[in-house]
């Protein structure tokens, strides 16, 4: 399904999101999401956000999509999971966990980042967990991106390069929020916090993320 509308999502991001084909659709059996330097509703861009919420969910299992990622400085791309429930342990985000599967940022062009967010990990405190490598063609070539997760351990990687593991360490919610079911999400940002920190380059846009597929793993 697709998210649909503005507001900054709590990062003070600028496009506003549709379900139009001018921001997702099927080419050469292949998805594209595509920010366009558009007015809607007020939002100087448009972009889309695609989830699985309230189709499928998971709980453990191993995640993977292979994408060729957006240049352009201003763009934020990620390929990430949120609990079904927000409000899973306490009053909502970061307290009910996130789990970053790639996420770039435009103006660091190749810098692919894996991160975990929890109440006890999370950027707004500067306490997140994550890694990162150079892709140098992160832009150019698909590369798969995944995260292997089980009870009590998470292992993220990059084709056949582990980039970053998470280990639960004690019964603690507020550092391991990750027994609980999850969803993903594909989305592109335009500028907010962290993409937006050196501006938009609207000549770069339009921005485009080519995923060829998608794979979940469920844990026997």
């Amino acid at each position: 399904s697709w998210a649909v509308g503005g507001g900054g999502f709590g990062n003070n991001e600028m496009q506003y999101y549709t379900n139009t084909a001018d921001n997702s659709r099927i080419e050469d059996g292949k998805l594209v999401i595509e920010a366009r330097k558009q007015k809607k509703a007020g939002w100087p861009y448009t972009s889309a956000k695609l989830q699985t919420m309230g189709r499928q969910s998971m709980l453990y299992g191993k995640i993977e999509v292979r994408a060729k990622l957006p240049k352009g400085v201003g763009s934020w791309p990620a390929i990430w999971m949120l609990p079904v429930d927000g409000r899973n342990y306490g009053v909502g985000w970061p307290d009910s966990g996130e789990i970053d599967i790639m996420e770039h940022v435009g103006f660091d062009q190749g810098r692919v980042h894996f991160t975990v967010h929890t109440a006890a990990y999370n950027h707004k405190i500067g306490t997140h967990k994550s890694g990162s490598i150079m892709v140098d063609d992160a832009s150019d070539a698909f590369h798969t991106y995944g995260v292997e997760w089980e009870p009590g351990h998470m292992r993220y990687y990059m084709d056949d390069q582990t980039t970053f593991e998470f280990s639960k360490t004690d019964n603690d919610w507020m550092k391991w929020p990750f027994d609980k079911p999850f969803y993903l999400i594909l989305n592109i940002a335009c500028g907010g916090d962290w993409g937006g920190t050196q501006g938009i380059d609207n000549a770069s846009l339009p921005w485009r993320m080519e995923v060829d597929w998608v794979r979940v793993y469920r844990k026997n």
